[in-house]
């Protein structure tokens, strides 16, 4: 059977960035099934869902149902539902937790808050937004527990997920990893993937022993690259700028870099010439020891068409090729 996690592995397509993008992430547990747009086609609130989702648009925080891997019986039983919300950029990376017994709860979040990593905001009581929700408020806590895998599985939104996805996080979960089930978070194609916190790297086409070697290196501080396509904190072609400082010297230490310059940038002329569909782009990325790189990235369309889902039409989805990495003056 063909799948299109199968042809993005002939086509061997690169993982850098690929991740989705999000500063901060708002997790909510939610059992039983999960449609293809999970957060508005599940036994949560549709309106709360679709509430949430926009009280989140634009702020840099990402919505997403998580569960807990096993069977999930279509039922509406009232439960207590974990939610966890982590902020990504480095160095300013947190993770706090809570316990809601209404979704409706978050909608008193402050949202642009939140996507600035603000974690004081989590301390205040705002009014309930809307006046008319009676959820109590949730009180929030330090997360204080093992890094977190979380393996995208919603086969309603790709088989590739179900099929890869859930025997991965079954396998992690009876090996003892604090592992949770998520709904989409991009790139199907790379199943099964996952993204691991407190740091916010996603990883395509992982296994249970690169799972298990990039939970290690997090308990550290470590950030492993072998399968990374990126960190949820910086826009593609800065997810693609840092892994590529990272390898280039070799850094591990989660919190060493940081993506402080992105901007589109005119391609060499020959190069441009021999890829007229490329775009250009520079990423200025700073260590913490003061060193800086300066980054030379080219946008390519993949070269064979390629379905990013199963059973969608063949496209063309973004690639980035370094073309150099220049030391700053120091």
């Amino acid at each position: 059977m063909s799948t299109c996690a199968t042809r993005s592995r002939e086509l061997a397509e690169p993982l850098a960035g690929t991740a989705a993008t999000a500063r901060t992430w708002l997790l909510i547990e939610q059992s039983g099934p999960w449609g293809a747009k999970a957060v508005t086609a599940s036994h949560l609130d549709p309106a709360v869902g679709r509430a949430l989702e926009q009280a989140a648009d634009g702020t840099g925080v990402r919505v997403a149902l998580i569960r807990r891997p096993g069977r999930h019986a279509d039922c509406h039983l009232p439960t207590r539902q974990r939610v966890i919300v982590a902020h990504t950029l480095p160095g300013r990376s947190w993770m706090r937790t809570a316990q809601v017994t209404e979704a409706a709860a978050l909608l008193a979040l402050d949202f642009a808050a939140l996507g600035a990593g603000d974690v004081h905001t989590l301390d205040t009581r705002p009014a309930p937004t809307p006046p008319d929700t009676a959820a109590p408020l949730p009180h929030w806590e330090p997360y204080a527990g093992e890094p977190l895998a979380l393996v995208c599985t919603n086969g309603k939104r790709d088989r590739c997920c179900a099929l890869l996805g859930r025997p991965l996080a079954a396998e992690l979960a009876a090996s003892g990893a604090d592992v949770w089930e998520i709904t989409h978070i991009g790139g199907h194609r790379f199943s099964p993937t996952l993204l691991v916190l407190p740091y916010g790297y996603a990883y395509g086409r992982a296994t249970a022993h690169s799972v298990k070697e990039v939970l290690a290196g997090a308990r550290r501080g470590r950030i492993v690259t072998d399968g990374a396509r990126g960190r949820s904190a910086w826009d593609r072609p800065g997810q693609a700028a840092d892994l590529a400082v990272r390898r280039h010297i070799d850094e591990q230490h989660a919190d060493a870099l940081t993506v402080t310059g992105l901007a589109h940038r005119p391609l060499p002329a020959e190069f441009a010439a021999a890829q007229p569909a490329a775009t250009g782009w520079t990423a200025t990325v700073q260590h913490t020891d003061g060193r800086g790189w300066q980054v030379t990235l080219a946008q390519l369309p993949a070269e064979l068409p390629r379905p990013e889902s199963c059973g969608a039409a063949p496209g063309t989805p973004a690639r980035f090729d370094v073309l150099a990495i220049d030391p700053l003056a120091t």
